[in-house]
């Protein structure tokens, strides 16, 4: 059964910074492309970050680069988000995502597992 467990969420002050991390079980964990995702009330599920199985390529969405960095330990089968100078307008649950292969995803139903989610939230 595949398990994804996010945790590193909380509360920040804006300028802030939180390091989320994601770990997997149940899977071959360097057979599979990794993403982060929020979603704040009100608003669709958007693609924070993602990372291909051997950590060569990142992509990130516009309005947190710059800010956020993803990283991989595939011996650890661990995925991390370190969010720097934190806004308000971050304030989400951010969730952890993984389909085999390389191919990031655009599609949420692409991606096959996903996390339970952990609440960020940064306070002005």
């Amino acid at each position: 059964q595949v398990q994804l467990v996010e945790s590193g969420g909380g509360l920040v002050q804006a300028g802030g910074s939180l390091t989320l991390s994601c770990a997997a079980s149940g899977l071959t964990f360097s057979n599979y492309a990794m993403g982060w995702f929020r979603q704040a009330p009100g608003n669709e599920r958007e693609r924070v970050a993602a990372i291909r199985r051997n950590g060569g390529s990142t992509s990130y969405a516009d309005s947190v680069k710059g800010r956020f960095a993803i990283s991989r330990d595939n011996a650890k089968n661990t995925v991390y988000l370190i969010m720097n100078s934190l806004k308000p307008e971050d304030t989400a649950v951010y969730y952890c995502a993984a389909r085999p292969g390389s191919y990031f995803g655009e599609r949420l139903s692409e991606w096959d597992y996903w996390g339970q989610g952990t609440q960020v939230t940064v306070s002005s």
